[in-house]
């Protein structure tokens, strides 16, 4: 009764909760267990064809969506799900950074990346949770997330250097090597080995914590952004968890291609403060209707992607002049 009653006052019944994390449990188990149960590496084609899935079953629950809550929070779905897949593609780059550092094989990245995404999932909901808590019991609380928003905008857009991680200086990390014993050598695809009677944490088990770390780093970004979409729980939940489910395999996608979208930082930043104009503006006559924030947030990414390429495309030419004229 008590689980109902807390269910129900989020906006849908225990039976839909629990019906759609088995179906994402199924999913993710299907991934794992069936098309990746052996570790190898992931090329370009399998990672498209793979993203080409998520992106299709995403747009498939947004039918779902349109049809049984109507138009109205599909399309807070929608804009939601553009905001929360563009904001991933930035946690992108420090995951790659984390994988360089610890050295993890490509074959073993994608376990990293299945078991990051089920820990995010856990956490990102709890925040979800109490995130639109807070929302519905302190109006005023919208504004703080709204100006945290437009800061963070601002910061990505100034910061003329990318700031540096240095998975060694994770603090979870220290603090997990200091009280854990741990060795420097992968053993296969194993996240703890035995050495004696003693338990030992491998490298790929660090990295696991790293990735976890960075993800809800990122949360506090993504969190207040989709909520300045929608205040309804169960769709700021679907949304993450859809835009969570392809970052995997777009990882691998976009795994070699990180230069081609040089801009796209700077897309963000501009999406983040827009998102937390919106936000502050929600309780005024100057209220930013949810279809415009989606027309403007499509916008953005699509000229942040042909400006990237354009620049790309100018400095391969200015490049093969500058040998020819060296020639």
């Amino acid at each position: 009764m008590f689980i109902d009653q807390l269910w129900n006052s989020l906006g849908y019944n225990f039976t839909i909760w629990a019906g759609f994390n088995l179906f994402i449990l199924g999913m993710l188990a299907l991934d794992l267990g069936v098309f990746h149960k052996k570790s190898h590496t992931i090329s370009v084609k399998e990672a498209l064809l793979w993203s080409a899935f998520w992106i299709a079953l995403s747009f498939a629950f947004n039918a779902l969506v349109y049809y049984w809550r109507g138009p109205v929070l599909a399309m807070e779905f929608l804009t939601g799900y553009l905001i929360e897949k563009s904001l991933s593609v930035d946690n992108l780059f420090v995951i790659l950074l984390i994988f360089t550092y610890f050295k993890v094989p490509s074959k073993y990245q994608h376990k990293v990346l299945f078991w990051g995404i089920v820990g995010a999932l856990v956490l990102r909901g709890s925040l979800i949770f109490l995130g639109t808590e807070l929302i519905q019991q302190y109006n005023w609380i919208i504004y703080i997330f709204g100006g945290f928003l437009i800061i963070t905008g601002l910061k990505i857009f100034f910061d003329k250097e990318d700031d540096e991680v240095d998975p060694s200086k994770n603090i979870i990390v220290r603090l997990f090597k200091k009280f854990f014993p741990t060795t420097d050598e992968y053993h296969e695809g194993k996240f703890f080995i035995k050495d004696g009677v003693k338990r030992v944490a491998t490298p790929l088990f660090l990295a696991l914590i790293a990735v976890e770390v960075t993800d809800l780093i990122f949360a506090l970004d993504s969190i207040p952004a989709i909520l300045a979409v929608s205040s309804d729980t169960f769709i700021v939940y679907s949304t993450n968890v859809f835009a969570i489910l392809g970052l995997r395999s777009l990882f691998f996608a976009l795994a070699g291609l990180w230069e081609m979208f040089k801009y796209l930082k700077i897309g963000l930043s501009f999406i983040l403060v827009f998102v937390g104009v919106k936000m502050c503006l929600a309780h005024t006559p100057y209220k930013i209707p949810t279809p415009t924030a989606l027309i403007v947030v499509g916008v953005i990414l699509l000229l942040s992607v042909i400006v990237s390429i354009i620049a790309n495309k100018k400095e391969a030419k200015a490049e093969k002049l500058a040998k020819e004229n060296n020639e």
